[in-house]
């Protein structure tokens, strides 16, 4: 089967505009079929600060109120994705900005923990990504960019959480690709030793993975990418590196990020 890249880019590279240039540059120079995936960046809390939007976390997820949700709609399937989808078009790359409501591409359900209700925040059913169109779209050459809002069916968009996506995109294009799933951030990967980045991990695997947590060396937000990496693999992903965006080439070459096995 044809290689393909399914790219996910965090906030902490949104947020640098000569970082995230250099990054969509590397992008595009990607010759294989590609999407990205993007996450939000600072923009949606600065603005919600400034709008008198209160905002509340639990275990540093987001929870989305009604004007949260109409605010990181605006923010995440507005400005920051036509911003990354103008860039990719002066680097010749076609780029096509979706959310999860354009042509039924993510169907979520509302999350419901039994406890705590994080509002408008969804999960991706079963099965809910249109890879059909997806796989039309890339057969055309166009390059999706999406946003992390999802939909239910019924007419109510829905906050999710960019990583998931990443991972449920690339399982359900695996029947049609070998996919390489990549998460690209601000680190070159797991590192052993704090920041130093030179102490990047080159491969972890399931085992190894629950000794670096217990090590507090995997910890916080690093554990929804890493979790959500070994249930890529077991979907049928080819590949799963984790690393920093400036090095997307380098990651793709091998030698660069680490490797979940």
């Amino acid at each position: 089967m044809e290689k393909m890249f399914v790219v996910k880019i965090g906030g902490n590279i949104i947020d640098k505009e000569e970082d995230l240039v250099t990054f969509l540059k590397l992008f595009a120079d990607i010759q294989q079929p590609k999407i990205l995936i993007h996450g939000g960046g600072k923009l949606a809390t600065d603005l919600a600060a400034d709008l008198g939007i209160e905002q509340k976390l639990i275990d540093g997820r987001r929870v989305t109120d009604e004007a949260t949700l109409k605010l990181i709609t605006m923010v995440y399937g507005g400005f920051i994705n036509k911003n990354i989808v103008a860039k990719l078009q002066s680097f010749n790359c076609d780029a096509i900005g979706l959310s999860g409501a354009d042509a039924n591409l993510m169907s979520a359900e509302k999350r419901n923990t039994g406890t705590i209700d994080f509002g408008f925040v969804g999960d991706i059913k079963k099965d809910g990504v249109n890879s059909c169109f997806l796989k039309l779209l890339l057969n055309n050459k166009s390059i999706p960019v999406i946003a992390p809002i999802t939909h239910n069916n019924e007419g109510q968009l829905l906050n999710t959480n960019a990583d998931t996506i990443a991972f449920e995109i690339a399982g359900s294009l695996s029947a049609h690709f070998d996919v390489h799933l990549i998460y690209c951030f601000n680190k070159k990967g797991i590192l052993r030793s704090g920041d130093n980045e030179n102490s990047a991990i080159r491969t972890i695997t399931k085992a190894s993975a629950e000794n670096l947590k217990d090590e507090k060396i995997i910890n916080e937000g690093m554990i929804p990418k890493i979790d959500n990496a070994f249930k890529a693999l077991a979907s049928g992903v080819k590949k799963v590196t984790l690393g920093h965006a400036l090095e997307l080439d380098k990651i793709i070459e091998g030698f660069a990020g680490t490797s979940i096995e």
